[in-house]
């Protein structure tokens, strides 16, 4: 039987026991719910704020010198909210009317808070947590890992040396464009006058018919 289900038989008969609580929850010191029977308040919400108001209660009885912590007692218009210490590692919160009687809480809640104690250390053991009552593997069922073989880093390339910088570009050699010569201006409307040239071959004597 699973330790949650011990502990929460535990809380059932803590409710029969003392007439006017109307809830309890056990729950580890860092706020993580062991069992619950607290049917109009959230589990988790419930298990977090004890976990607040324990810290602030550690460092009151640290504060004034009142040893180690044992209980803490908050009453407010419509009943009680009692903590109990539950060993080292947990603690038992109960919620109870305001008509209970606050000396009867007090004891069953102490009796309660010893019980769920010696129930966390025989099925759980000094550590914390839901997973912590399985057996512990031995060596020989521990697979062992084969080490991944180191690869040698391959030596790096010697660097090639510099080539030489690119010769600058011959300038492109100036293109000598021909200038055409200056037309000669004539007045507007004239054409121009050709000059008669003389023929390079004597003309050719014509015979009679």
């Amino acid at each position: 039987m699973a330790v949650e289900t011990d502990v929460l038989d535990e809380l059932r008969r803590l409710r029969t026991r003392v007439p006017g609580v109307t809830g309890s929850l056990a729950a580890t010191v860092d706020g993580l719910v062991l069992a619950h029977d607290v049917p109009e308040t959230e589990p988790e919400g419930l298990a977090a704020l004890t976990a607040a108001a324990l810290g602030v209660a550690y460092r009151m009885t640290d504060a004034a010198a009142r040893g180690d912590f044992r209980e803490l007692l908050v009453r407010g218009a419509h009943g009680y909210v009692a903590t109990y210490a539950a060993g080292t590692t947990a603690v038992l919160t109960l919620l109870a009317e305001d008509r209970v009687n606050v000396g009867r809480l007090h004891l069953e809640g102490r009796r309660g808070g010893a019980r769920i104690a010696d129930l966390v250390a025989t099925r759980v053991g000094p550590g914390t947590g839901r997973h912590a009552d399985r057996p512990t593997p031995t060596p020989a069922q521990i697979p062992r890992q084969t080490p991944m073989p180191t690869q040698t880093p391959a030596p790096a390339a010697a660097a090639a040396p510099p080539s030489p910088p690119a010769p600058a570009p011959a300038p492109a050699p100036e293109e000598h464009l021909a200038t055409a010569p200056p037309a000669t201006a004539r007045p507007i409307g004239t054409l121009p006058v050709r000059t008669p040239q003389r023929p390079t071959h004597p003309p050719r004597p014509q015979t009679g018919s």
